[in-house]
């Protein structure tokens, strides 16, 4: 929702470009944290009630942020939000994983980036429609409340909406295993995947839970020190995600479009098509990712997002430097040079949508053993939040720096992502989750935590 309201909130506090980033990143910082603390409350509590705290911190951001009389207490409501978003973007892959036969778990696991796509464009289409009726994001609408503070409000709704449907789902059955809940496993199994070899399944699952301890931040470490290398495939996974500058697209869209000559009303619709077409690549995603397997569409989404990243970068580096109503410079696109930015950027989203935006959360679910998936998913997240954070903070004094730069810094990133995925990411198409133990060379704990 902040993507709308940038501008608005600026002018409606008077910050700079510093502080701005701060405000739109703070969320960020919620959701590091929130993630880092997800896994071992759902290994204390279950899934499902975890993901009802998640409901009930976004329901509350969304009233604090849409009444904030301040820029901070506007910030401490998108931590709120954010720490619901972290809790949330750990739980879910888990679940999804621990419910997902192997056949179908990466079609199954896309669905979390589908739903976030989906959300990101519901997000984008109410920011745009709000705005529209009310004639500009900082225009008063309804109440006395300007357009800027009803897209804050609006997410009550689908806060609502989560935590109502999350009351109907069944306990995830590795949950129920490791707290010896075995006839409620069996009754949940049954119910996902039939009675056949129920017993073997659920023995299965007890010898990969088997340990002298509870599950511990310590099971990541190798008895002969440092952490496992799949952790750490897993970390750098989630900050390459990031370091692309995916959601500088997202959050900072209309700004970016104005900056360069479009007008509000249409740098909205620019936003409003980038975020379908996110949607339509991640279908795709979901009807390759088990048919052709994780690490081809990561190594096909690094190549197109470093050549659709340079591009932008060249077309923003070396465009004409104009001084805005405000007397600051700022590139202006001029001849072909827009159309093909304009090109490049939705490209650049169609290489991430059908790559690392399903796949890396897929991977995420399903990578880690379960002995320490919730501590490992937890790290993985918190880092991927954590580079978020970075990404979306420095992007308005970057942009005032240079946009040329800052698309530099992200096609790097990109080629770097190339490299990683060729040298560390093995394929988990059609591997158990069961199977990890073995495939990733992670024991059993033997020390107390």
């Amino acid at each position: 929702m902040i993507n709308g309201a940038v501008a608005a909130i600026q002018g409606e506090f008077g910050v700079d470009d510093a502080v701005l980033g701060f405000a739109v990143a703070s969320a960020l910082l919620g959701a590091a944290a929130g993630a880092m603390t997800a896994g071992r409350i759902a290994d204390r509590i279950g899934r499902v009630k975890v993901m009802k705290i998640a409901a009930a911190l976004f329901f509350l951001s969304a009233v604090v942020t849409a009444f904030a009389p301040s820029v901070w207490i506007l910030v401490i409501g998108r931590i709120i939000g954010g720490l619901g978003v972290g809790v949330a973007s750990v739980i879910a892959p888990a679940y999804i994983a621990e419910t997902s036969p192997a056949r179908v778990r990466g079609r199954l696991g896309s669905l979390q980036q589908l739903a976030i796509v989906l959300g990101i464009f519901l997000a984008l289409l109410v920011d745009y429609v709000l705005a529209e009726i009310a004639g500009g994001a900082s225009a008063t609408l309804w109440f006395g409340l300007e357009a800027w503070r009803w897209m804050f409000l609006s997410m009550m709704v689908p806060a609502v909406v989560y935590g109502v449907l999350a009351s109907t789902i069944p306990e995830s059955p590795r949950y129920l295993v490791a707290t010896h809940r075995i006839p409620e496993a069996r009754k949940v199994l049954t119910l996902l995947f039939g009675e056949k070899n129920l017993e073997l399944t659920i023995g299965r699952i007890e010898d990969s839970l088997k340990g002298d301890v509870k599950p511990s931040w310590k099971d990541l470490r190798r008895p002969t020190g440092g952490l496992y290398p799949i952790v750490w495939v897993g970390l750098l996974l989630s900050v390459f995600q990031q370091a692309v500058g995916i959601n500088v697209i997202f959050y900072y869209s209309n700004v970016l479009w104005e900056a360069v000559g479009f007008a509000e009303s249409r740098s909205f619709q620019i936003t409003v098509f980038t975020s379908v077409v996110n949607i339509a690549t991640t279908i795709v995603a979901i009807l390759l990712i088990d048919r052709i397997g994780r690490r081809p569409l990561l190594l096909t989404g690094s190549i197109g997002m470093t050549i659709t990243l340079a591009t932008m970068a060249v077309c923003f580096g070396t465009a004409e430097q104009v001084p805005n109503a405000e007397g600051t410079l700022e590139p202006e696109l001029s001849g072909v040079s827009g159309p093909i930015a304009l090109v490049a950027a939705n490209l650049f989203v169609v290489f991430f949508g059908m790559s690392w935006g399903p796949v890396v959360w897929v991977l995420l679910g399903e990578m880690f053993p379960n002995r320490i998936r919730g501590a490992a998913l937890s790290l993985a997240a918190a880092g991927q939040w954590a580079a978020n954070w970075a990404i979306t903070v420095s992007f308005p004094s970057l942009k005032t720096f240079s946009l040329g730069f800052a698309y530099g810094m992200y096609a790097a990133f990109a080629l770097l992502s190339l490299l990683f995925v060729s040298r560390f990411v093995h394929e988990t198409k059609g591997m158990s989750l069961e199977d990890m133990d073995a495939a990733t060379g992670v024991g059993r704990p033997t020390s107390a935590a």
